[in-house]
């Protein structure tokens, strides 16, 4: 997929769960119980051992039915080889000018981390409109997202960090592009004790929390 329709996934989905798991068998039982619960999009972190091994095994079982991300993407040489592992998109926890190259060759979508007004600036001037505000929880969550859309109406914003089922609509209230969720909704514990119902209960509840609260903007 081009970065347009890449953004325009994301931005009818509404969620992108943050997969970290212990090995790359956790990660893409959780991958299962992440599509049954609804959701077709993930992001694959590199802080998983053998991460690459489980985006080509993900994009391999899946193919085009789940949109397949790699996060924790900190340099040029590990964006292409997620791309190389069929990844579509790259997100990053700050503004990596080498990794939003990687993508730009390829075609694909880079999505860099932010935090502050300043690097917000930065991502703009690279010409990003779609940024993970990382991490959000300990900065003020919704109420900072709302801060932040004042000044950048023209940025889509990711928040990531702190978001759970309890507060997602709050984000989306507040004016979320869409929503990063990783430990509060991939449980890897859950997964290790084959309770793969719990997150796939847990995604259902949260579709229907991003759905109610863009019923009301």
């Amino acid at each position: 997929m081009d970065p347009h329709t890449i953004i325009q996934k994301i931005r009818d989905v509404g969620i992108i769960p943050v997969v970290r798991a212990g090995s790359s068998d956790e990660a893409c039982r959780a991958v299962d119980a992440i599509c049954e619960g609804g959701v077709p999009i993930v992001e694959i972190t590199m802080t998983v051992p053998n991460a690459v091994v489980a985006i080509r095994e993900v994009v391999r079982c899946h193919g085009s039915a789940v949109l397949t991300g790699a996060g924790t993407v900190l340099n040029a040489a590990q964006a292409s080889a997620c791309l190389d592992a069929g990844a579509e998109f790259l997100v990053s926890p700050g503004l990596s000018v080498a990794v939003l190259e990687a993508a730009r060759l390829r075609n694909r979508l880079a999505i860099p981390g932010v935090l502050t007004p300043s690097e917000l600036m930065s991502a703009a001037g690279e010409g990003v409109n779609l940024v993970k505000v990382f991490p959000c929880g300990g900065v003020g969550g919704p109420k900072y997202i709302k801060s932040l859309r004042g000044p950048f109406p023209q940025m889509d914003l990711i928040p990531t960090g702190g978001v759970n089922l309890s507060n997602a609509e709050e984000y989306i209230d507040a004016g979320a592009f869409a929503l990063g969720i990783g430990s509060d909704l991939v449980d890897v514990s859950a997964i290790r004790a084959g309770n793969a119902k719990k997150i796939i209960h847990d995604t259902r509840a949260l579709v229907e929390a991003v759905r109610a609260a863009r019923t009301r903007r």
